[in-house]
């Protein structure tokens, strides 16, 4: 549904509001310093740019519509209805201020306070890095009554800014098509940017996102008038909840406004995620610190004035709170700190104070207004509580029996004798058989290896006393040295390469889930870090006379058998299930060689939607399993029956 755009008032929006802060010159020599790689993720970057322009307009109550097209030829279409680029000429830099802001880094509104009191993006290098990375980019402005349009190739202008007709409304339109001489793949994934756009219209409730791929005819609209609300209860939706619906709390502090949203469930994990101005600080931030602080606090004041604790017994700690909690943070402000270019964490420190003082006061209010929904969430915590200090009962016991944490390797790890974590890789091997190849067919100097006996414990549906008993696990902590949850510490680290290596069947794409599971829930340092690997070993090897082939897929197998003509009759075939199949050389030469190896590096592109899958493919509830199965029958790869 179509909603006009909101009147701009009596503000003003002209290129004196552009400010100039430097060049474009290193953008298309390091295009990673500015959207983080050249792959498909720095592809998608464009296009969460180039949106997030229009989301400013919407934060300024200027836009309540965003239309996203993704083109047959790989181009890439953004329509606001904002109030249009400004197009009269800067003062400083002598052109366009349309211009200025797509060939200028650091030319935008977003500066001075004055246009933008809060804003997303790369802080103005958005548009003027989209611009320069794309083969060829055209906007359309419409304001003032006039459209405009002006076209760039490689970030050079190819016209001057021309009036092409009149225009109705107001707003923006910007087409570009990323440059083939720079990413490595021009195919962007309906599904990773859909998911973006969502998130983003949660954020912003009555902002109206639209994305349509012609490649495949599909279009998606989110609209969520209930905002975080909504976000909350789609990342509970295939769990049992505390609280039947989120706790909002919605406060303007300053010029700070504040959005939480928060939900348990009978889960084990904490889910919470952080947003400044719309960018996801997957790392938290003085918010994240503001909010943890706030709800100990509340929790902990509430269940002494109810006699939920008694006076002597001692306060929950933040672990205890947080477990099965889902929340959404989402503060905006008009200068926001991020820590490191990707803007992974939020550095303000006013705002710790702010979030916390906020979440302390509305928080307690709704606990007192609704005695039922705290009781009910106490009980969780309290519950969490008692689990905890058995895990630790249970730990101290493991630590006696087994010296975890005391610097004794497990027998089982054959280790290297490299010392340097940054030099070091540890391969997780399914089964003694695998193991014993991996043993002899490694590099003694740098690559460990840890046979694992049968499936490990499913983590997403075990407290933590009881994952601390299995025994796989207490080896695997062990191992790596550097602890789990709050207490990992990155520097203990004993290896900065942690490669699973399961066999190609059924049986070990469970064990990679488990282990998957197990870092993201309790290790994801480790994961966010860059530390931990897939290995590729292959499925086939076809030997004709003289001629050996390893063959990774199906499809691959295929076009070597075609390639051998008439010796393919004679070719001999073997399917690999296990990796204990083969011989130490082979194993060392196909899987575990760095010069010939192929490994796929884990790492979390979208932390709400990898925390959705991991609770529905691991957790207790079977309906939602069972529909995701169904839904994904079709996209199976190597099925092994």
């Amino acid at each position: 549904m179509s909603r006009p755009a909101p009147s701009s008032g009596s503000s003003e929006y002209s290129a004196a509001d552009i400010q100039v802060l430097g060049g474009r010159e290193a953008v298309r020599r390091r295009p990673g310093m500015y959207i983080g790689s050249t792959d498909q993720r720095g592809l998608h970057h464009l296009v969460y740019e180039i949106a997030y322009n229009s989301v400013d307009e919407a934060m300024g109550g200027f836009c309540n519509r965003i239309v996203v097209t993704l083109h047959a030829d790989n181009s890439v279409t953004v329509v606001d209805n904002g109030r249009g680029i400004p197009v009269d000429i800067h003062p400083a830099t002598k052109k366009t201020a349309l211009e200025t802001v797509l060939t200028v880094l650091h030319a935008g509104a977003k500066f001075g306070g004055k246009t933008y009191q809060v804003s997303g993006g790369l802080h103005g290098v958005g548009s003027s890095v989209v611009n320069a990375l794309s083969e060829w980019l055209e906007v359309i402005v419409s304001r003032d009554g006039k459209q405009y349009r002006q076209r760039y190739e490689r970030g050079i202008p190819q016209t001057e800014v021309e009036v092409i007709g009149t225009a109705g409304g107001t707003g923006t339109t910007i087409a570009f098509l990323a440059d083939k001489d720079i990413f490595t793949t021009l195919e962007y994934d309906y599904d990773t940017i859909a998911e973006r756009l969502r998130e983003t219209a949660y954020l912003n409730k009555g902002l109206e996102f639209r994305i349509v791929d012609e490649r495949s005819d599909r279009e998606l609209t989110y609209y969520f008038e209930g905002g975080i609300s909504g976000f909350v209860r789609r990342l509970n939706r295939n769990r049992t909840v505390r609280n039947r619906q989120p706790i909002v709390l919605s406060k303007q502090v300053n010029s700070t406004i504040i959005d939480v949203a928060l939900q348990y469930n009978d889960g084990y994990t904490d889910n919470t995620l952080t947003f400044a101005n719309c960018v996801n600080t997957i790392d938290g931030g003085t918010h994240l610190t503001g909010f943890r602080s706030a709800l100990t606090r509340v929790l902990n004041d509430w269940a002494h004035r109810n006699k939920m604790l008694k006076e002597d017994e001692p306060n929950l700690v933040g672990e205890d709170v947080r477990e099965g909690l889902t929340a959404v943070i989402s503060v905006k402000l008009a200068e926001p700190q991020f820590e490191g270019q990707t803007k992974g964490k939020l550095g303000n420190i006013e705002i710790k104070s702010q979030v916390e003082s906020a979440v302390a006061e509305d928080l307690g209010l709704y606990f007192e207004e609704h005695p039922e929904d705290a009781r009910r969430i106490l009980e969780k915590c309290i519950t969490a509580a008692k689990a905890r200090e058995a895990a630790r009962k249970a730990r101290d016991l493991i630590i006696r029996k087994s010296s975890l944490d005391s610097g004794t390797l497990p027998g089982k790890l054959a280790d290297c004798s490299e010392k340097d974590p940054a030099l070091s890789e540890l391969f997780l091997v399914e089964g003694d058989s695998a193991g014993g190849s991996a043993k002899q067919g490694r590099n003694r100097r740098f690559q460990a290896i840890l046979p694992l006996r049968g499936k490990i414990l499913n983590v997403e549906k075990a407290t933590a006393e009881k994952m601390l008993s299995h025994e796989e696990i207490r080896t695997l902590i062990t191992a790596l040295g550097a602890g789990m949850d709050d207490d990992f510490d990155q520097a203990r680290l004993r290896y900065h390469k942690v490669v699973l290596m399961t066999d190609a069947d059924v049986d070990g794409s469970h064990i990679r889930t488990l282990l998957l599971t197990f870092f993201f829930r309790h290790m994801i340092e480790l994961i966010n870090q860059g530390y931990l690997y897939i290995a590729q070993p292959p499925l086939y090897r076809i030997k004709a006379g003289k001629e050996e082939h390893w063959v990774f897929n199906d499809a691959e197998k295929d076009k070597i058998l075609a390639g051998l003509k008439s010796k393919a009759a004679k070719a001999d075939i073997q399917r690999y299930k296990g990796l204990g199949e083969m011989s130490a050389e082979q194993l060392w030469e196909t899987t575990m060689n760095p010069a010939t190896r192929t490994l796929l590096q884990v790492n979390i592109e979208d932390p709400s939607k990898a925390d959705g899958v991991f609770s529905v493919l691991m957790g207790g509830d079977v309906p939602p399993r069972k529909a995701f199965i169904q839904a994904h029958a079709k996209n199976v790869k190597n099925l092994d029956i």
